[in-house]
């Protein structure tokens, strides 16, 4: 085990800390008891592991990831915490390449995964899907518009 570990023991005030494999070391108390506890709604996608460890008759519940990966998780988390579920996204173009059809007109309610438009690319056709529902707003593009990496396609409010 080489990567860091990011543990973080329940309570009142949830501690965590990073560590290294340097930073274990073998158990010396004789007494500590460690066992596996389930796993909770959505631990298997983050990668948690939980576990009860008593040592001198103090009870830890511990859960325990990569560090990495409890970073890439939250930053994803302040992502969507900053647009929040009710403001406005900006659909925008993720490969460069022709509109070639627009299924969607101003004022169209859709839903998480709705077909939007499609964006032909190297004669291949990518459809863009909705990322969230709401309701198109501002859309910029119309078929047989050339479009580049980034450019905005249409609003969802």
């Amino acid at each position: 085990m080489s990567e860091t570990l990011r543990l973080t023991v329940d309570g009142a005030e949830p501690l965590e800390r990073d560590v290294t494999p340097a930073d274990l070391a073998p158990p010396t108390d004789p007494g500590a008891d460690v066992r596996a506890l389930p796993r909770r709604s959505g631990d298997a996608e983050a990668g948690i592991v939980r576990a009860e460890i008593t040592v001198d008759g103090w009870v830890l519940r511990v859960a325990v990831t990569s560090a990495a990966r409890a970073d890439l998780i939250a930053r994803a988390g302040q992502g969507a915490a900053r647009r929040g579920p009710s403001g406005s996204e900006l659909v925008r173009a993720r490969i460069p390449g022709r509109v070639v059809r627009v299924w969607v007109a101003e004022g169209d309610t859709v839903e998480a995964g709705s077909r939007l438009l499609a964006i032909e690319a190297m004669k291949m056709e990518n459809e863009v899907r909705s990322p969230r529902a709401g309701t198109v707003s501002g859309i910029r593009v119309n078929a047989g518009q050339a479009v580049e990496l980034g450019d905005e396609l249409l609003t969802l409010d």
